[in-house]
């Protein structure tokens, strides 16, 4: 027996190294209230999940259709599926039924957006109790009731709040709930952050945006907030047209900002925390970045620990997931090349030439493997594993006729992919 014992001990540790990705996830949790998941880190908590599959895909469960154009992921809770899209001139917040994808109700929060480019909504509808928060795409932030679909409030963010976004191509961030607040990124000046009574909508502080430098531009971008607790202080942290910042969450204090990580286009991925530290990217060009975070006297000074430059790594728009040491994602501009990078030092673990798939890839991560959406409406399984690139299966949507943008949704055991008008369900339960 003394002899195994070292064998059993490694055993031990390589089976509980998938759990370490899902480690702060509670258990059986099968709800998906908001933008990448529970913990805004587009991790499920699923398990007994498909590791491989079948040449035509998995079971497809049901197909939803009627959700209007758009590229909104969908969020799940309480047997509910909710989404946006523009239908008949009009931005619409949608209720569908998990079990079949039937609508429940639909409601109009405004006009539908129609811009020199790609029409439709972008944000993921946050769940809060029996609360829905929504931005579209012109800068309205909605609160609906969840069961009715009526409207509670709404607040504007460029009436308001004299916000804007970097680009023009619509306002697109998913709103985040913490506590009695809503936090949200209206983009100007004087309230480039704000934090709003979620019942009421009123205003309980904003934070005044100084220079930071002078890549990327003034205003809002299409990445999300987060929470950090870095330095023992918590914060709000995301991406906006000049670059990574971060503000104190008890009162919007600007606390430190980081202009390297920003380009002139669109500023895009939602950033990841992870104890004291940043790590930020976008596309056209730019690169990626890791940021430690250090109290500066009575602040915080974000200290920059390497910079990749774009042909290393850079993330367009299909999001980033952090996994013990590691980082997987689409990597190129408009392209979703998958990657692996160790996030402490920078280096690169692996990386794939083309993938299965082509242009961008908006990736998510449930029961040891990484489902990658591509552009042109193919989905791959991906072993994330630091030890090489594994395709475990692929298969292609139906009815792709635009950019298959919207990211991907694991929970309950069923894979959900929005895909304009219609949204597909998928069983990918053992």
């Amino acid at each position: 027996m003394r002899r195994s014992l070292p064998l059993l001990i490694v055993l031990l540790v390589i089976a509980t190294v998938p759990a370490l990705a899902a480690d702060n996830h509670p258990a059986g949790q099968a709800e998906w209230p908001q933008w990448r998941g529970p913990l805004r880190d587009n991790i499920s908590p699923d398990k007994g999940l498909l590791q491989e599959w079948a040449e035509e895909g998995p079971p497809l469960l049901w197909k939803a259709s009627g959700l209007g154009r758009g590229f909104s992921s969908v969020a799940v809770a309480n047997d509910r599926i909710y989404t946006m899209g523009d239908s008949g001139g009009a931005q619409e917040v949608l209720c569908l039924n998990v079990k079949d994808g039937k609508q429940i109700w639909a409601q109009k929060i405004g006009n539908e957006w129609e811009p020199n480019g790609y029409a439709g909504p972008r944000c993921t509808p946050t769940v809060d109790g029996n609360a829905i928060y929504v931005v579209g795409a012109h800068g309205d932030l909605t609160c609906l009731n969840a069961e009715t679909g009526k409207v509670v409030w709404t607040r504007n963010f460029q009436e308001e709040f004299g916000g804007k976004m970097h680009s023009g191509w619509g306002f697109s961030e998913s709103p985040l709930v913490d506590g009695k607040l809503v936090i949200c990124t209206p983009g100007s000046k004087e309230a480039m952050i704000a934090a709003l009574d979620k019942e009421t909508g009123k205003t309980v502080w904003t934070t005044a945006m100084p220079e930071i430098g002078n890549n990327g531009g003034d205003g809002a971008a299409y990445s999300s907030i987060v929470i950090s607790n870095a330095c023992g202080v918590k914060q709000y942290v995301t991406l906006v047209g000049r670059g990574l910042i971060g503000v104190d969450a008890k009162n919007g204090e600007f606390l430190w900002g980081y202009n390297r990580v920003a380009n002139g286009t669109a500023n895009i991925p939602t950033a990841l925390v992870h104890d004291d530290y940043v790590f930020g990217s976008s596309g056209y060009g730019t690169g990626a970045t890791l940021l430690k975070l250090e109290k500066s006297g009575a602040g915080i000074e974000a200290k920059e620990q390497y910079f990749l430059k774009a042909k290393d790594f850079q993330n367009h728009h299909g999001g980033m997931i952090m996994l013990g040491d590691y980082i997987y994602a689409g990597h190129g501009n408009n392209a979703g090349k998958p990657i692996c990078l160790e996030w402490k030092t920078g280096k690169v673990a692996w990386r794939e030439a083309r993938g299965p798939g082509s242009q961008s890839a908006a990736v998510g991560y449930a029961d040891g493997n990484l489902y990658f959406r591509y552009e042109n409406g193919t989905v791959a399984l991906i072993g994330a594993t630091p030890n090489g690139y594994e395709l475990k299966g692929k298969f292609d949507i139906p009815e792709v006729s635009q950019p298959s943008w919207p990211h991907p949704v694991i929970i309950g055991g069923k894979l959900y992919l929005r895909e304009q008008d219609n949204l597909y369900c998928y069983n990918v339960a053992k």
